[in-house]
């Protein structure tokens, strides 16, 4: 089995800022992509920032500047460090990795159970 556990999230005021952490457990050979999602109240779920194992990040417009993402391969976790934040970044934060458990086995999504990211104006 696999797990990703979300830890960091909370209730911050705007233009404050929160550290979320996301760390992979379980049988895992190796991790290509982890990053983040999130899901706003009646929104799709879109994608936030993700971290290849080549070090190509990717972000989306709404966050870029003020969101970094980065990752510790040793300890298989990823982290999302957010800056001046606004009521439009309250959401659930989802942690993703695609990654395979064994040499032989296919590459999988999996996610992490969310935490929840409340910004108060």
């Amino acid at each position: 089995q696999v797990q990703l556990v979300e830890s960091g999230g909370g209730l911050v005021q705007v233009g404050g800022s929160l550290r979320l952490s996301c760390a992979a457990s379980g049988t895992i050979f190796s991790i290509y992509t982890m990053g983040w999602y999130r899901q706003a109240p009646g929104k799709q779920r879109e994608l936030v920032s993700t971290l290849t194992s080549a070090d190509r990040t990717n972000y989306a417009d709404s966050v870029k500047g003020r969101f970094t993402i980065s990752r510790d391969n040793a300890k298989n976790t990823v982290y999302l460090q957010m800056n001046s934040l606004t009521p439009e970044d309250t959401a659930v934060y989802y942690c993703y990795a695609d990654l395979k458990r064994a040499r032989w086995t296919d590459r999988g999504d999996y996610w992490g159970q969310g935490t929840q990211v409340t910004v108060s104006s």
